[in-house]
């Protein structure tokens, strides 16, 4: 199977979604019911300021608790608009943030953050000229709202361009209007599995709706090696593990120990690396322990790690080499850790 398709199904009741590049699974997202999706707007009521963290706690609806992590000038009791930015690890408070944005397939409304503006990733003059066209026609939010044009209207015809800037300001508008409740309350609930993908996956792909294309597809057999920490490479295995502090990855050659066979490998590890972090729900603190190379050898791998990680959606930060020889990253806490198929 060649090209991009994107797979909609439902499991067990539960809401699902599944890329697949040229067959191989490439990304995956199933709906968490009982969590707060990430994306989801809340009317908040500031509780407790935590003065070591400079952040401020939240009450949200239904003895929610919600974290903040800047609440300067924040007083308890206080109604504030915030948006879910991740999931919540066991036993902490959800992470939110006070700039909350509107975001759909081809546009982005920014409250609070003036200006109107076309992806970076689109390049052509000409091109960006008339989507700054298609936005000044379409665009009359309030002042001090911002709208920015994603990179999928390169694809896109001006007339779904339009429709979906007047959709977002119609919400934007509608939800910033409800930030003086006195109340906590849900505004909005996120997107699920099936509108991400539609949002976030780039075009052109072939989409599949009918039910039962995971099975029909091979989605299935793939999702078992998700529970595996072992990945076979070209040369080698990687092992991905999560503990409770951070996330560890052991990369090894095979029966060649040369330097070539290292780099050879580790090349390979960093290419694979955002997959299979992406697939698994890992995010935090991550160690990677490559096969040992030369100093010299070190610079491919990083740049290698660093074109991986920039078609990569989640947000991650490349911290560097220890004197260990390990190399760090921290990653963005935006899904939960796979944990299987709903039941």
């Amino acid at each position: 199977m060649k090209g991009r398709t994107i797979i909609l199904d439902d499991l067990n009741g539960v809401e699902a979604a599944a890329l697949l590049v040229d067959g191989q699974l490439d990304d995956l997202l199933i709906d968490t019911p009982d969590a707060p999706r990430p994306g989801a707007v809340y009317r908040a009521v500031c509780d407790r300021p935590l003065k070591g963290q400079g952040g401020m706690m939240l009450r949200l609806p239904q003895g929610g608790t919600a974290f903040l992590r800047a609440g300067k000038g924040l007083r308890p009791g206080q109604p504030l608009l915030v948006q879910v930015t991740g999931y919540a690890e066991d036993g902490k408070a959800v992470p939110v943030t006070d700039r909350v944005l509107f975001k759909s397939r081809y546009a982005i409304v920014t409250p609070n953050k003036p200006g109107v503006n076309v992806s970076r990733q689109i390049t052509d003059d000409d091109q960006r000229d008339t989507l700054l066209a298609v936005a000044h026609a379409h665009f009359e939010a309030e002042e001090g709202t911002g709208l920015i044009l994603r990179s999928s209207c390169a694809f896109a015809t001006e007339e779904d361009i339009a429709e979906d800037i007047v959709a977002m300001q119609d919400l934007a508008d509608a939800i910033m209007a409800e930030g003086q409740g006195t109340d906590p309350e849900a505004l909005t609930e996120g997107d699920g599995p099936h509108a991400l993908a539609w949002r976030e996956w780039v075009i052109p792909a072939e989409v599949v709706t009918e039910p039962g294309g995971f099975e029909r597809l091979g989605v299935m057999d793939q999702i078992d090696d998700i529970a595996q920490p072992r990945i076979a490479l070209s040369e080698g295995t990687m092992y991905v593990e999560a503990t409770r502090a951070l996330v560890a990855v052991d990369v090894n050659t095979g029966g060649d120990t040369s330097p070539a066979a290292a780099l050879k490998v580790n090349l390979a590890a960093a290419r694979v690396l955002p997959r299979a972090l992406r697939l698994r729900g890992f995010g935090g603190q991550i160690a990677v322990d490559f096969a040992p190379m030369s100093k010299a050898h070190r610079k491919q791998v990083e740049q290698s790690l660093r074109a991986a990680f920039r078609a990569d959606a989640v947000e991650t930060s490349l911290v560097g080499w220890t004197t260990m020889g390990l190399f760090e990253l921290q990653r963005k806490r935006e899904r939960l850790p796979w944990n299987g198929l709903p039941a």
